[in-house]
């Protein structure tokens, strides 16, 4: 794939990440509370590191990309006082139920257009997401991916809270490949389902990104919480079985990666 323009993405912490291509800025599930407990239903999450930029350092953005809105560690108190002042946030139609405006719901398959500054448009494109294994979205809601493309641009996945290859596999299908994924690891497991994790692996994220074709790969939401059972040397270590060390960026939070490089 041919391409004219740099895609940008500053890691703020556990699945937040402001990427800028094209001249458009997104921003991925708000989180920017502090660490501590944080109830759902009967159960809690732990937090365990704060974001590296506040709300307020993040600046304007033009959409916010909003995986699911159920679990706050997605989607937290300061992210939903981010939400209300963003000008567009796409998300699942349970997302635009329980929240409102500014959150418009996009069915997967569908994109909606943002103009670019210098013409054109960014297309963003909603993907299916599996949080955890098959059957498993009665207990843990509706989830959505999305997918980012123009003229001239790198194409990019979003993944969201996805544990599911063949998820990975019916979107490379039909929107592959690509150039860059941002992908959410971590093997979440909770109580909830207890048996299988409620995202990619490490070795799973390694062969995702081999069936997707992406040159590079953005780990998200893999740390700061304490139902995450696998990590930043988890994944290091898969890329490396994997021989594919050199499309696997960990940035440290705060950090920010120019691709392609």
């Amino acid at each position: 794939m041919t391409t004219v323009s740099t895609l940008e993405i500053t890691y703020v912490g556990g699945p937040t990440a402001v990427i800028a291509l094209g001249g458009v800025r997104l921003l991925t599930d708000p989180t920017f509370d502090a660490p501590g407990e944080y109830p759902i239903g009967a159960r809690k999450l732990v937090k365990t590191a704060g974001p590296a930029l506040p709300a307020a350092e993040i600046g304007v953005v033009d959409a916010v990309l909003l995986s699911h809105d159920q679990h706050p560690d997605n989607l937290d108190t300061s992210g939903r006082t981010y939400l209300a002042a963003a000008p567009l946030t796409l998300s699942t139609a349970s997302a635009y139920e329980r929240v409102g405006a500014p959150v418009r719901a996009v069915p997967s398959w569908e994109h909606v257009e943002l103009p670019r500054p210098g013409g054109g448009v960014l297309r963003v494109t909603a993907v299916p997401a599996q949080h955890g294994p098959d059957g498993s979205e009665p207990l843990v809601g509706e989830v959505t991916g999305f997918v980012l493309s123009g003229e001239g641009l790198p194409k990019v996945y979003v993944s969201g809270d996805n544990a599911s290859l063949d998820v990975v596999r019916e979107i490379a299908g039909r929107e592959g490949p690509f150039d860059v994924a941002v992908l959410f690891a971590g093997a979440a497991r909770t109580p909830l389902v207890p048996d299988a994790p409620l995202t990619l692996t490490s070795e799973d994220a390694a062969r995702a990104a081999e069936v997707l074709g992406a040159r590079d790969v953005v780990p998200l939401h893999f740390e700061h919480w304490g139902h995450f059972t696998q990590d930043g040397g988890t994944l290091t270590k898969a890329f490396a079985e994997a021989g594919r060390t050199d499309r696997l960026h960990l940035l440290e939070p705060g950090a920010t990666v120019r691709l392609p490089r």
